[in-house]
């Protein structure tokens, strides 16, 4: 039982590093330059350095083929302070800033491969489910703490020292990361004869699964519900005359705390359900939280309903977020699995990020209220294919 909460710590402590550089880039970073007056347009361009962490599969087999997973973290960390340092330096949005900007995300990226591969061959099966509650909580606090904290810290420091704290924090994980003895475990990463080899030997082994074609189009879609409804959550709350202490206070602090709850008690929940039955059960409660934002958004329906649609559905969304965590984990084969599992994170985000994309063009013609019952009916079909895509599963 020691082992394992010294497990979860690790896993905690991993995924706090992660979770950090999301939120600086995606939140404070937007703030810090509009503050220094750079133009909206120029903003918007600096998010294409997020392609990092579409990307990741480029290089993710490097990972697996070339020293151990806890050198690419040190490195990894070393860049992203360098990276962070250097932005509180050098004047904004000029070529050498948007320089630093890449190399912050592919920093973030390279570390995301490392902690990933890492986590998967450090827990057991039954591990899984809690190891997954843990990391989404850890990677939540951690975007929390680097978005609006390191915001708010910067209104009575200003943004150099905010940026600098940050950076200290880097070198204190890598540091922490260089003198525990965990990150020395052995690694049974399976190292192709070539280089050719080692990128399409991953690919190769999911292709042979069975039913290889209905995992690829689970993973897909099994938060494409979410993710669709996700994107309109907030127009909604500011059309219905919502302030925005009323929406940073219930949507996003009460709907992150929502979140980690949820995804504490999801990993419970997998551990003792198993992960056949967590998978559709917890899926099953993420699908239906949408209703609750269709009925709040009915024009007859109270204002306190927007409140409880938004917790219900934080953390059910929870829920599923630990059950497929735990999914793409344990489809990983613990040889490959760096490679594997940012091919399957990389297919993730493909799918969230266009049906988020698409959100407005629902809502738009359809209403909030037809638009969130739609994306219900969205999220059902993945779950039909629950008995079909736990058969892919390696047995190893």
């Amino acid at each position: 039982m020691r082992n394992f909460y010294r497990k979860m710590a690790v896993v905690a402590l991993l995924y706090l590093a992660e979770g950090l550089p999301f939120g600086f880039v995606y939140v404070t970073l937007p703030v810090y330059l509009r503050t220094e007056g750079v133009n909206l347009v120029e903003i918007g361009l600096l998010s294409l350095a997020g392609l990092s962490w579409s990307l990741k599969p480029l290089w993710a087999p490097l990972v697996d083929r070339y020293g151990r997973k806890y050198h690419w973290m040190l490195g990894a960390l070393t860049g992203l302070a360098l990276s962070v340092a250097l932005l509180s330096l050098v004047p904004p949005a000029g070529k050498l800033y948007i320089l630093f900007v890449f190399l912050c995300t592919l920093s973030s990226a390279t570390l995301d491969i490392a902690v990933d591969g890492y986590t998967i061959e450090l827990l057991t099966e039954e591990e899984l489910g809690p190891g997954n509650g843990v990391r989404v909580s850890a990677y939540r606090v951690a975007m929390i703490g680097s978005g609006g904290g390191l915001v708010a810290l910067s209104h009575f420091l200003g943004f150099r020292p905010a940026f600098l704290a940050l950076t200290v924090i880097f070198l204190a994980l890598a540091a922490v990361i260089l003198l525990l003895p965990d990150m020395r475990l052995p690694s049974i990463t399976q190292k192709s004869s070539d280089i050719f080899g080692q990128y399409i030997d991953p690919l190769k082994d999911f292709l042979k699964r069975p039913y290889a074609p209905a995992v690829l189009f689970f993973v897909l879609t099994f938060k494409i519900g979410d993710a669709t409804m996700g994107s309109m959550i907030y127009p909604f709350w500011v059309d219905r005359g919502f302030s925005r202490l009323e929406i940073g206070l219930i949507s996003g602090t009460l709907g992150s705390v929502a979140t980690i709850v949820g995804s504490l008690v999801g990993g419970g929940l997998i551990r003792h359900l198993g992960l056949f039955r967590a998978l559709w059960m917890l899926g099953l409660a993420q699908s239906l939280s949408n209703l609750g934002y269709a009925y709040a958004a009915l024009p007859e329906s109270a204002r306190w309903t927007v409140y409880g649609a938004s917790i219900v559905e934080s953390f059910t969304g929870g829920l599923g977020t630990a059950a497929f965590l735990a999914f793409l984990m344990r489809l990983c084969r613990k040889d490959m699995s760096a490679s594997q599992y940012a091919l399957l994170s990389t297919l993730f985000s493909l799918s969230f990020t266009l049906s988020r994309a698409l959100g407005g063009f629902g809502a738009e013609y359809l209403g909030y209220a037809g638009f969130f019952f739609l994306t219900f009916w969205i999220s059902l079909p993945p779950l039909l294919l629950v008995p079909v895509v736990i058969k892919a599963v390696p047995r190893d």
